[in-house]
């Protein structure tokens, strides 16, 4: 999701409700924000990650040596409408680890780190991905959805925690071998999805799902125009909107991959005409479901994308 920094920036205390919520700590899965009193102790390493995505992965090869503090972690928030504050500065202040996203997708950490503890180790996805921007195109910094990205951060993980905690260094490399070859399996099911399906058409509201869709030998066949204009909140042309419903109408893909997350009037019009048509729709999100980790997430939008694919 290409990030309007208007928004990822803005620092309100309005939203102080919410990161009361969103700020508390977790042993180990950074999946479940919740916290209990006694929960943290100055013994683990402190962790803020800017997602609950990075929350849980850092969390299981952190286990229980670990406080994790996911940031961002409603299923039912769009990312785009995020607001920082106060409480995310104390968080950032304590942490050891910090894992933000990068490529323009939670600003908001760096600036805040600016004025912060200088000793944080801080690891940036997009930068430890290697991924650019396409020539004349925009960079697709949803690379939690690339699982050769995902396993260079937890050796990352792994090392940054080792700095910290010395004494617990094996363990953390141990668990984050253990954690990549989880992901193997993942990267064999797109392989087979692409032995099956290579060159068949795919549309998306956003291109949220695109790394996984692209190793999965599909062919994105949406319009930029609409996915761009969808992706930073502004009105999609009509003869964009058209073109794209057309995808539908034309048999020309045969799934809809569509953000669950950042829904609107126009995207529901693309949703209820990839079902007119009787093309798939894949729901997908930016942020951990509730009651999901990262692996069982990410292995359940596989499997829903082979399904559908394979009707």
């Amino acid at each position: 999701m290409l990030s309007s920094p208007s928004r990822l920036m803005a620092l309100t205390a309005g939203a102080s409700l919410v990161l009361l919520a969103g700020c508390g700590s977790s042993s180990g899965s950074g999946g479940d924000d919740s916290s209990s009193p006694g929960a943290s102790s100055s013994s683990k390493v402190p962790v803020v990650a800017s997602t609950n995505v990075y929350g849980d992965i850092a969390g299981k090869i952190g286990g229980g040596k670990v406080d994790i503090t996911s940031i961002i972690h409603d299923p039912d928030q769009d990312p785009h409408s995020y607001e920082a504050d106060t409480h995310t500065q104390l968080a950032l202040s304590k942490a050891k680890v910090v894992i933000e996203n990068g490529g323009g997708y939670d600003d908001f950490v760096d600036k805040m780190l600016k004025s912060g503890n200088s000793s944080t180790e801080l690891i940036n996805v997009v930068q430890l991905s290697g991924k650019t921007a396409p020539k004349g195109g925009e960079l697709n910094e949803h690379v939690w959805y690339d699982f050769p990205t995902v396993a260079k951060l937890a050796d990352r993980i792994a090392g940054a925690l080792g700095k910290a905690d010395p004494d617990d260094a094996a363990t953390f490399t141990k668990n984050a071998e253990a954690f990549k070859a989880k992901l193997a399996p993942l990267e064999a099911k797109e392989a087979a999805i692409k032995k099956d399906h290579a060159g068949q058409g795919v549309a998306i509201t956003e291109p949220v799902p695109l790394y996984m869709t692209q190793a999965s030998g599909l062919v994105n066949k949406t319009p930029a125009d609409f996915s761009e204009a969808i992706e930073e909140g502004d009105d999609v042309s009509p003869k964009t909107l058209q073109t794209t419903l057309g995808l539908f109408s034309g048999k020309q893909v045969k799934v809809l991959a569509y953000n669950a997350q950042t829904s609107g009037p126009q995207t529901k019009k693309v949703e209820d005409a990839a079902k007119a048509a009787g093309i798939p729709v894949v729901p997908v999100t930016e942020t951990l479901p509730t009651g999901k980790d990262y692996l069982g997430w990410m292995n359940g939008n596989v499997d829903a994308l082979a399904s559908a694919l394979d009707k």
